[in-house]
């Protein structure tokens, strides 16, 4: 994907498997589910995607996110991030920043491995609100707190918006976590919007009450999920996310009563 000059890369790691009707639901619809039997598995599951994208700009290159790592719990599974970064011509060695929408564990499982930055000459970026509820507060997560430690000097914290490389701007966005963050790329008249996990499934665009469970303010990440959509449909941005299917990018459209995601 080509926004003005930057190019935009897919990169896959692997797969996650949840129910469906456990992890999105509509407070006070019995099946929210009826009317996007298409969007999940005829098990009732639904396929999560896992990896991150890596963009080129200037003489940066910038991995937003970084997958589930060489993981394998039986309901998510990655480890193919490093191979699916070498069929686009890139090392470990190449990338000079990794940036995170926030610190769940799909999503910064190739920032180390086995103790060691995986990517040795990268900055690592973080929202700072997110290092304190992971990390550094009352109730770490020993997955975070395993994975993330070991960037010691190589971490670098922000609290507010900042501008990561040219044409790519790190834009505070709570709700899903703490210190959630989307990532707004922007060149030529053209703009893309990353979403991290902002959104899990193009079927909260369709309706605006979704909620989600790992959500740890459901109103506010709401009403950021809205708010993006509705600007969205108005700007024709393009957004994306790790775990839409095939990680495509695509615009919002809207009818009289509807709205919804098409992929391009």
């Amino acid at each position: 994907m080509k926004i003005g000059g930057m190019e935009v890369l897919a990169v896959a790691d692997g797969m996650g498997v949840e129910v469906a009707a456990d992890i999105l639901t509509r407070p006070g619809v019995d099946d929210p589910w009826a009317c996007h039997d298409h969007h999940r598995e005829d098990d009732g599951t639904l396929r999560l995607p896992l990896g991150g994208f890596c963009v080129r700009t200037g003489e940066r290159i910038v991995l937003v996110d970084a997958g589930v790592g060489a993981f394998d719990d039986g309901r998510y599974r990655g480890g193919a991030l490093l191979d699916s970064l070498a069929g686009y011509g890139i090392t470990p060695a190449d990338v000079t920043d990794v940036v995170f929408t926030h610190l769940h564990f799909d999503h910064i499982g190739w920032a180390t491995h086995d103790g060691t930055p995986v990517f040795p000459n990268a900055l690592y970026r973080a929202h700072r609100a997110d290092w304190q509820h992971f990390v550094t507060g009352p109730d770490p997560q020993p997955h975070a707190v395993d994975k993330l430690t070991p960037l010691g000097p190589r971490l670098e914290l922000f609290d507010t918006d900042t501008t990561i490389a040219p044409g790519l701007d790190a834009v505070h966005t709570p709700g899903h976590t703490p210190g959630s963050t989307v990532y707004v790329l922007s060149d030529g008249g053209q703009r893309a919007i990353l979403l991290g996990d902002v959104v899990h499934s193009v079927v909260q665009f369709s309706e605006r009450d979704w909620q989600v469970i790992w959500d740890v303010d459901p109103a506010t990440a709401s009403a950021a999920r809205n708010r993006i959509a509705d600007q969205a449909a108005e700007t024709g941005d393009l957004l994306a996310a790790a775990h839409f299917p095939g990680m495509r990018f695509g615009r919002i459209i809207t009818g009289d009563t509807d709205r919804r995601f098409v992929a391009i």
